[in-house]
């Protein structure tokens, strides 16, 4: 067995988190005498934070909001993504130094890919949100050679800032251009914690339906009205579990450089249905 180390998630607040839960899962089933807990670190602190983690030989942090950023710009190194991003989800205590890592985009053109078979490449792709989780899907999308993509966004100078990370593929669109879509992914963090009304999110899911997929990149509930609204009108729907499942994969992989036992993380978040069922 390989020696015991210790791995987790920053975030505030992070107690929610569902990754302790897919990492330790993947842990057991690897055989690792490893764990892995969540740590809140306020505004301000991560700095401290990331320091006294290296120090006590932790080998890695998930890192989640509101410490994207600051977490990238503390690295010593940044993958091509993170440069891209100007952000990371994870960082990787390395004998050279600390390298920052985005798997939020992989994780979710995996999940896109494998489990609900849809492929980008060619098709017309609208993401509608201009945030973290947003800019990453834009540009995983604009990577995997998506035909058109639309950044649809209340703020429209955010909505450009975020369509300028889609290296030349993604452009700001109106709402009503979702109708030609073949995927549209919700990626605000509206209808978390309770189902919300569809006046409240930043694009009317009436505009959608029958031959497209939609995905909510919300995993709690697993069934938003935005989903719950797109179904009734015909589209095919996801919630946002499987990009967790993978990100958090690819994780594991950085941190022990093992392939990640999937089924394990699937079982420990309630099995590959819960990313289509309702709550």
């Amino acid at each position: 067995m390989s020696p015991a180390r210790v791995a987790g998630v920053i975030g505030h607040p992070v107690e929610h988190s569902l990754s302790p839960a897919l990492h330790n899962a993947a842990y057991a089933a690897l055989g690792l005498d490893w764990c892995y807990h969540a740590f809140d670190v306020a505004p301000g602190e991560l700095a401290a934070a990331v320091a006294g983690a290296r120090a006590l030989g932790l080998r890695g942090l998930s890192v989640t909001m509101p410490h994207k950023e600051e977490a990238a710009a503390l690295a010593d190194r940044r993958s091509a993504a993170a440069r891209r991003l100007a952000a990371c989800n994870t960082l990787v205590f390395e004998t050279s130094g600390t390298l920052a890592e985005s798997t939020d985009g992989e994780g979710f053109l995996a999940d896109l890919r494998e489990e609900a078979a849809f492929d980008p490449a060619g098709k017309t792709c609208a993401v509608i949100g201009a945030g973290g989780a947003a800019r990453a899907v834009i540009l995983a999308l604009a990577e995997a050679g998506a035909g058109q993509l639309l950044v649809i966004n209340r703020t429209t100078v955010n909505a450009f800032r975020a369509a300028a990370v889609g290296r030349g593929r993604a452009r700001v669109a109106r709402e009503a251009e979702l109708e030609g879509a073949d995927l549209v992914v919700q990626a605000t963090p509206v209808g978390m914690g309770a189902l919300e009304g569809a006046t409240r999110f930043p694009a009317d899911p009436r505009h959608l339906g029958s031959g497209q997929l939609v995905v909510d990149l919300v995993y709690s509930p697993a069934l938003t009205e935005f989903l719950s609204e797109a179904a009734r009108n015909g589209a095919r729907v996801r919630n946002g579990l499987g990009m967790l499942v993978r990100q958090a994969g690819l994780q594991v992989s950085l941190f022990t450089g093992a392939p990640a036992p999937l089924e394990a993380m699937w079982a420990a978040v309630g099995g590959k249905e819960a990313a289509t069922r309702p709550s």
